[in-house]
C-alpha cells in the first residue's frame, strides 16, 4: 500500500489522487529504442514541456508561456537529463598542441619567469645557511667591500663626464651659424669628431689614473661608451639638419644650387635601401615641379615625425638635458611620450635594480670568484702545458652555470628595470628595449635581438652611414670590426689587460653566421637555437677564464 501510494499525489484543486510523473530512463537506451538513433526524438518523450509537470529543479511553465520560454525549459531539461543519467562524464576532444609545441600559439610562459626569481631566492637563501655554518655570518665581504670603495668619487666623476658632453650643444651652435670653413660639412664634422676622440681618451684613462677597482670601471667604462655614443648621435643628426636648413634656405634663390633629391636621415624603421631609393627618383619632372617637391622634402626632413618640433627649435639646453635621460641612443627631435610617470611603477623598477645587483654579488663571491682565485694559485705552482689546460678546462666548467646567471641578470637590470626605470622618468613611450632573443638562432639574429638601443645606434650610425660609399657587405664588416672594437675595450678597461680575445671571437661570428645560413642548416630552428645557447654560455665562462688566468 505504501509503495502504490508514494507514486500518487493529491491535487490541491479537485482533491483527486493522480500518478506523480515519473524520472526519464536512461537516455542511451531510448535513443537506441527512438526511429533511427534519432536523439532529439527520444527526449521528446521524455519532456512535456506543455503539461505542467515538474522535477522539483525548475519552477513550472504557466500553461500561457510563449513558445521562447517553452523552448528554453525544454533545452534545459534536456540538458539535465543527459548529464545525470550519462554513465561516464563526456570529454571534449579536439585537434589541440601543448604549449611547448613549435606550431602553438601560446607565448604567455611569465610563470617561468616567477620560477627563475623564487630559484634565484633558494641560491641566496642555501647561500646564507652554508656561509653561517663556515664562518659565522650570512655573507662574504669581498665583492661588497669593492662596491663600496670610493663611490663618491665614482659619482663625482661620472656626473662631471656627462656634463662635458653638453659641449656638443655650443658647438653646434657654432657650426650652424658659421659661414666658413666652421660649417658642418665642411669644417664643423672634423671638429666635432676630434672633440669626441679626446673625451673617450680622457675619461677611459681617468679610472686607471686613480686606480679604482673592477667593479667601478665596470660601471664607468659602460657609461662612457653609452654616453659617446649619444654625444655622437646628437652632433651628427643635427649636423645633418643644419646642412639641411642651408639648403633650404639656398632654394630661395634657386640659380645656382643644386637640385639633388632631398637626403633623408636614417631612422629605426627605416629600410635603408629606401635611401637610396630617394635620391633616384623624379628624373622626368619639370624643374619648378622638382624644385617644390624638393622645398617640401627639406621640410620635411627638418620636421619631427610627430609634427610637434622643428629644427632648429630642439637647440636648448633642455632639450638636451632630456635626451640625455632618455633610454635611447639615437637622438630624435621628438619621441612619443605617456601621459605621466607613474610612480609606484618606478619604485619597483628602482628596487628591482638594487635586488639585480645584490644577487650579482652574490653569485660574484661565491661562485665566481673563488673558483678564479683558485685556479689562479694552482697556475702558478705547475709549468706543465697539459695540467693548465686540465685547470682551464676546469676552471671554465664551473664557471659555466654562474655566468648564465649573470648574463640573465645582467640582461634583467640594464634591459627591463634600468632602462624602464628612465623610461618611467621621462615619460619615455617607447618601451621595446628587446626582442625575443632567447629564440635566436645564429649571432647576427641575436645582435638585432637582445639590445635594441646599440642594434639601432650601429644601423643607423655605422652601418647606414657607411652603406652609400661601399657594398653591403663591407658595411656589415665594418659594423661587426667597430661593435668587436667597442667590447674588446671594455674587456681590456675592467681586465687591464689587452688580449684579444674577445675581439677574435665576436669576429668569428661571421663566419660561424654563413654557415648556419647554408641550406643544410638554415632550416633547422632547434638545432641552431640549441646551437647559439651552448656557445653563449661556454663563451661567457671561458672569456672570463681566458682574460683573467691567461
Amino acid at each position: 500500500m505504501a509503495s502504490s501510494t508514494s507514486h500518487q499525489r493529491l491535487d490541491a484543486a479537485d482533491g483527486i489522487l493522480r500518478p506523480r510523473p515519473l524520472k526519464p530512463g536512461n537516455p542511451g537506451v531510448l535513443r537506441a529504442q527512438g526511429e533511427n538513433g534519432n536523439h532529439r526524438a527520444a527526449l521528446g518523450k521524455l519532456d512535456l514541456p506543455n503539461s505542467g509537470m515538474s522535477s522539483g529543479r525548475s519552477t513550472p511553465l504557466p500553461p500561457d508561456a510563449p513558445p521562447s520560454a517553452v523552448s528554453i525549459s525544454s533545452a534545459r531539461k534536456q540538458k539535465r537529463a543527459l548529464q545525470k543519467h550519462r554513465l561516464f562524464p563526456t570529454i571534449d576532444y579536439a585537434a589541440r598542441l601543448s604549449h611547448f609545441d613549435p606550431k602553438s600559439e601560446y607565448r604567455d610562459f611569465r610563470g617561468f619567469f616567477v620560477l627563475f626569481w623564487i630559484g634565484l631566492a633558494i641560491m641566496v637563501i642555501t647561500t646564507m645557511l652554508r656561509n653561517i655554518k663556515d664562518t659565522g655570518f650570512p655573507f662574504r665581504v669581498g665583492v661588497w667591500a669593492l662596491l663600496t670603495e670610493r663611490v663618491w668619487q665614482l659619482a663625482l666623476t661620472d656626473g662631471v663626464m656627462i656634463t662635458s658632453t653638453a659641449l656638443s650643444l655650443p658647438l653646434h651652435r657654432m657650426f650652424r651659424n658659421s659661414k666658413g670653413w666652421l660649417w658642418w660639412e665642411k669644417g664643423g664634422m672634423a671638429v666635432q669628431s676630434v672633440y669626441q676622440a679626446l673625451w673617450l681618451i680622457l675619461w677611459i684613462n681617468w679610472p686607471f689614473m686613480l686606480g679604482w677597482t673592477w667593479t667601478a670601471q665596470v660601471f664607468f667604462t659602460l657609461h662612457t661608451i653609452t654616453l659617446l655614443m649619444k654625444m655622437h648621435s646628437y652632433a651628427f643628426y643635427n649636423g645633418h639638419l643644419s646642412a639641411t636648413e642651408h639648403r633650404l634656405s639656398a632654394l630661395d634663390n634657386p640659380e645656382n644650387v643644386s637640385t639633388a633629391a632631398a637626403v633623408r636621415y636614417p631612422r629605426s624603421s627605416t629600410d635603408l635601401t629606401e635611401i637610396n631609393a630617394e635620391k633616384e627618383k623624379k628624373e622626368s619632372k619639370d624643374n619648378e615641379e622638382a624644385l617644390q617637391e624638393l622645398r617640401e622634402d627639406l621640410a620635411l626632413e627638418l620636421t619631427s615625425p610627430l609634427g610637434q618640433v622643428t629644427y632648429p627649435q630642439n637647440l636648448t639646453l633642455y632639450n638636451y638635458a632630456d635626451y640625455i635621460l632618455c633610454p635611447t641612443l639615437c637622438y630624435e627631435l621628438e619621441y612619443p611620450r605617456t601621459e605621466r610617470t607613474q610612480y609606484l611603477e618606478l619604485f619597483w623598477k628602482t628596487l628591482a635594480v638594487f635586488g639585480c645587483i645584490f644577487l650579482l654579488t652574490i653569485t660574484s663571491e661565491e661562485f665566481i670568484v673563488p673558483v678564479l682565485h683558485d685556479a689562479s694559485l694552482r697556475l702558478n705552482a705547475i709549468h706543465s702545458t697539459s695540467e693548465t689546460l686540465l685547470i682551464l678546462s676546469e676552471s671554465i666548467s664551473l664557471l659555466l652555470f654562474p655566468f648564465m646567471v649573470t648574463f640573465l641578470l645582467v640582461f634583467l637590470v640594464i634591459f627591463e628595470y634600468v632602462l624602464g626605470a628612465f623610461a618611467e622618468i621621462t615619460c619615455f613611450a617607447d618601451r621595446h628595449f628587446y626582442s625575443d632573443w632567447w629564440n635566436s638562432c645564429d649571432w647576427l639574429e641575436f645582435s638585432r635581438e637582445w639590445n635594441i638601443p646599440v642594434h639601432h645606434f650601429l644601423r643607423r650610425h655605422v652601418y647606414g652611414a657607411s652603406r652609400p660609399y661601399m657594398s653591403r657587405n663591407m658595411s656589415t664588416l665594418i659594423t661587426f670590426l667597430l661593435s668587436a672594437l667597442g667590447h674588446e675595450l671594455v674587456m681590456g678597461c675592467i681586465t687591464k689587460k689587452l688580449r684579444g680575445y674577445g675581439f677574435l671571437a665576436q669576429m668569428l661570428q661571421l663566419p660561424i653566421v654563413a654557415l648556419q645560413r647554408t641550406k643544410a642548416v638554415k632550416g633547422k630552428r632547434l638545432f641552431n637555437n640549441i646551437c647559439f645557447w651552448i656557445s653563449m654560455i661556454l663563451g661567457l665562462s671561458m672569456m672570463c677564464a681566458l682574460y683573467v688566468l691567461v
